[in-house]
């Protein structure tokens, strides 16, 4: 089950932290946050990793389809690590699971999917996945 998922389950260990506004009234991270955060875990490994301008290609990654699961509840302040590996590696789509926890803790307290399509930036088409960004992708194909 996915619960038993570790940190060893996830090739790409990404540092994120939390911020006081990510708190909901009931003390712990609102369940839009970790969605916020596995987005900016996903985008920063690639722009950081790639010389990748997302404002400028000719081309988007757009999230298609989303999940999580939580298991446990995760507050302001944290240091966590999102984890990324590529479970599936189509023509034009991409899909990652997720996992979030606790720095030094190797359960996660959520897990997730999250599918990117890469299409054009004018027609909104789908196109193949840009070749700097697919040879990064493979680095963390998990089986």
């Amino acid at each position: 089950m996915e619960q038993a998922l570790t940190t060893a389950d996830f090739p790409v260990h990404w540092p994120v932290q939390t911020r006081w506004t990510d708190n909901d009234m009931f003390g712990h991270l609102n369940n839009a946050v970790y969605y916020e955060l596995f987005d900016t875990a996903i985008n920063a490994w690639i722009n950081t990793t790639r010389d990748v301008d997302p404002v400028a290609a000719p081309w988007l990654g757009v999230v298609a389809e989303s999940s999580c699961r939580y298991f446990a509840e995760l507050k302001f302040p944290s240091q966590l690590v999102v984890g990324l590996a590529v479970s599936r590696l189509g023509n034009s789509s991409v899909t990652y699971r997720t996992g979030l926890w606790a720095d030094g803790d190797g359960t996660p307290a959520a897990v997730g999917s999250w599918v990117h399509v890469y299409v054009d930036r004018d027609t909104r088409r789908p196109v193949p996945i840009p070749a700097p960004i697919r040879e990064l992708l493979e680095t963390a194909v998990v089986s």
